[in-house]
């Protein structure tokens, strides 16, 4: 005889912070420890030894590739860079001081329009076949969004992808309209890498939360997006950015850092939800940070950041604030000539990996996720005429 557990009573837990709400293969965080690892290997190895189309390759299928797969791989995603005519149409006509995000999101959405794959999905082997068919062209295809809209609001013409380079080079190429120095496309590499999943933060459950409902892939990379463009969420890197900026010079850290830690003012770039010891993302990046703004004549920037890393971990390092990966990516980025209202928008088109693997995740398993709200409302409440009222 089979005895039947009573369901338990709901419980309240405002903002999920103490929810479980998915099972996941794809990425491990021991906040305390400072500990990220992707499908059990530690995100700094990661960052030296691997590289972006392998990273995505490790969260989609969790494991690494052999030579072969990975080779595979790169030329699906190559095959699948460019986007339609009617898209760059569609750039063109975004107003030149639109945010980036907002353009990214309504891209990313419009490119549902050109896939016939982009119906409701379902968790047959043939609907999640359908579902990774998406998300290849969507992280293909992120890069090109970007670096065009970029191009035409600062009066450039297009640069089409080229196939013949991975992600991080055909990137910088049609950013920039020239190939990229080997550094620089490392670098980019490195920070692609660092920012490709990170367990269930709000943008990727937001993701999660839209695919569970059978929605389109596009649908639910929309979702991320926007919830990614949230200064809770995404938007640190661009502050740190905007930080050193204000700051202006090596001689003024000091009194700008003290004279926030005394007024008791948030730092940008220090401190994190999750993590109470140094963030892993940032030891490695660090390190690069220091070699790409030596190569390119911005050191002055490196020695800026390392100043204001000092000073708050003499004062904060006891409450565990440390730097986390958004202060050391500003300077990365800044140095490879991303524009700092593009960084939140670098940050998505690494994402776009994660979020769309644990959308494929969540169709192996699927289960509509709807919780519960506490209602705080009146009972009973009277229905007064509006002629009464």
């Amino acid at each position: 005889m089979t005895t039947m557990t009573a369901p338990q009573p709901p419980i309240f837990d405002k903002g999920l912070a103490n929810t479980v709400a998915a099972e996941t293969q794809m990425s491990f965080i021991d906040g305390g420890k400072g500990v990220l690892e992707y499908v059990g290997i530690d995100i700094d190895t990661l960052a030296r030894n691997s590289n972006f189309e392998e990273t995505v390759y490790l969260l989609w299928n969790t494991r690494l590739p052999t030579r072969v797969e990975l080779d595979g791989l790169r030329r699906a995603l190559q095959a699948e860079y460019e986007i339609p005519d009617a898209i760059y149409d569609m750039i063109k006509s975004f107003p030149k001081d639109a945010v980036p995000m907002h353009a990214l999101r309504t891209l990313v959405s419009a490119l549902a329009l050109h896939d016939a794959d982009a119906t409701s999905s379902d968790t047959s082997a043939a609907g999640i076949e359908k579902a990774k068919r998406q998300a290849l062209r969507l992280v293909a295809k992120t890069p090109t969004l970007i670096a065009n809209f970029d191009r035409h609001r600062s009066g450039k013409p297009f640069v089409r992808p080229n196939k013949d380079f991975d992600i991080a080079t055909n990137f910088l190429w049609m950013l920039n309209g020239e190939k990229p120095t080997d550094a620089m496309t490392k670098g980019l590499d490195v920070c692609l890498i660092l920012h490709a999943d990170h367990g269930l933060n709000a943008s990727t459950f937001a993701g999660r939360v839209t695919i569970a409902t059978l929605s389109d892939m596009y649908s639910a990379m929309t979702t991320a997006v926007g919830t990614l463009k949230g200064p809770l969420h995404g938007g640190a890197n661009e502050e740190v950015m905007y930080m050193l900026n204000e700051i202006g010079s090596i001689d003024n850290v000091e009194p700008f850092i003290k004279g926030k830690l005394e007024r008791k003012e948030l730092i940008m770039g220090f401190g994190h939800r999750v993590y109470k010891a140094y963030d892993p993302r940032a030891t490695y990046l660090k390190t690069f940070a220091k070699q790409i703004a030596t190569d390119t004549g911005n050191l002055k920037l490196f020695e800026m950041s390392q100043k204001i890393e000092g000073i708050v971990l003499a004062a904060k390092a006891d409450k565990g604030i440390f730097p986390n990966v958004d202060f050391y990516s500003a300077t990365t980025y800044h140095c490879l000539g991303i524009k700092t209202d593009l960084f939140t928008c670098m940050f998505a088109l690494s994402r776009m990996s994660g979020w769309t693997g644990h959308c494929i995740e969540q169709l192996k398993d699927n289960r509509l996720i709807r919780p519960q709200a506490m209602y705080t409302g009146p009972h009973g409440a009277a229905y007064t005429p509006i002629a009464q009222r």
